[in-house]
């Protein structure tokens, strides 16, 4: 695989709207860990999902250059 293979098209607004979006969906699903009434595999959903968010949301900042 080279470079040729890659084409990067997307604009700052892009990653920035990107970014935003992952953080609202990692908050929804940490305020849906904080219900009470969720059941075992509902909690394990959203924590996978939190957490897989997480690592979006670090690599969208890594690409925006924050530290």
């Amino acid at each position: 695989m080279n470079d040729e293979d890659f084409s990067y098209e997307r604009s700052w607004d892009d990653i920035h709207t990107m970014l935003d979006k992952a953080e609202r969906k990692q908050n929804a699903h940490f305020t849906a860990l904080q219900r009470k009434s969720i059941s075992k595999s509902q909690r394990i959903k959203h924590m996978r999902n939190y957490k897989a968010l997480e690592g979006a949301i670090k690599a969208l900042r890594w690409v925006l250059g924050d530290r």
